[in-house]
């Protein structure tokens, strides 16, 4: 008796009920990876918001003060912003302001990134005497009001002689509490103690491990901590008012002294804002790239 053989599938059909499921499937993931017109459409209008302030301080930078009044205002910016310029430079020495804050706001950079690196790497991975403790009072003084201190610190500049010099504003603030917790936690998840162990077998010391394996790995978070620090010290004004003067100010100080009189002079203030924006604009210019680069080789793991 001749038994009938199964029938063969054809040779371009897949035989599984499934392939064509998981293949709509793959499909359908590439299709939801792409970004549609309400993504393109939220992206823009974020963009505009954003970008907004700063196009209206270029717009108000280039009109007077009856110009900007007007109504409707102006939306296009004219020549006027050069003689404005000229006028917020004679106000105030904007130039030297500038160049301050780059110093002040470069040295505490440094300073804070190095400092809170290298005590939340000793918070984080090395074992001593009453670390517990020294953490909480470090987090504790976040909880203190900058303004309780400003008496005693500026009895102590003028004890040292620093009234309107620049350590004065870049000492106090070498270090963070915030940056300290910052990097510990950091540290924490992203340091394996293994590679610690590894650097120790191979004989290095404490600062050889903390500059050759903790600095390459903490490199994601010391670039948002520079990008933090960097805006935080550009954009201080109670204590740089307070320990410098209008003969030595940064920007901030200086852009105060900006359009003074009976009817402030909202156009030279807003040119003098703008000159003291654009440095911070071209830092991130040219070195957003590789900020965003590091948090984002700090986000992928494996």
């Amino acid at each position: 008796m001749a038994t009938l053989a199964p029938p063969v599938p054809d040779a371009g059909r897949d035989p599984s009920p499934a392939a064509p499921t998981a293949h709509r499937r793959r499909r359908g993931g590439r299709r939801a990876g792409k970004p549609g017109p309400v993504t393109y459409t939220l992206l823009t209008l974020t963009t505009l918001v954003s970008i907004f302030p700063l196009y209206w301080t270029l717009v108000a930078g280039s009109h007077t003060n009856a110009e900007i009044a007007a109504t409707p205002p102006p939306f296009l910016p004219n020549a006027s912003l050069f003689d404005n310029f000229k006028l917020a430079l004679e106000q105030a020495p904007i130039g030297k302001a500038i160049l301050n804050s780059i110093l002040v706001s470069g040295a505490i950079t440094v300073g804070t990134v190095l400092f809170c690196t290298l005590a939340g790497f000793a918070f984080a991975k090395l074992a001593f005497r009453g670390k517990g403790v020294l953490l909480a009072l470090v987090i504790g003084t976040m909880m203190v009001p900058t303004q309780l201190s400003v008496i005693p610190l500026f009895m102590m500049i003028a004890e040292l002689q620093w009234v309107n010099q620049l350590q004065a504003v870049i000492l106090p603030t070498l270090v963070s509490a915030f940056g300290v917790f910052f990097m510990r936690q950091y540290l924490i998840s992203s340091l394996p103690n293994e590679l610690l162990e590894a650097g120790r077998v191979d004989g290095a010391s404490t600062f050889r491990i903390f500059w050759s394996i903790v600095v390459p790995v903490a490199r994601p978070a010391m670039a948002v901590l520079a990008m933090l620090t960097f805006l935080t010290a550009w954009n201080e004004f109670f204590w740089p008012l307070i320990a410098l003067t209008t003969a030595n100010p940064t920007v901030q100080v200086a852009l105060a002294g900006l359009g003074s009189g009976y009817v402030p002079q909202q156009s030279v203030i807003m040119a003098g804002t703008l000159l003291g924006t654009l440095p911070v604009l071209v830092v991130f210019t040219i070195l957003g790239k590789q900020i965003v680069g590091g948090i984002m080789q700090g986000a992928v793991k494996g």
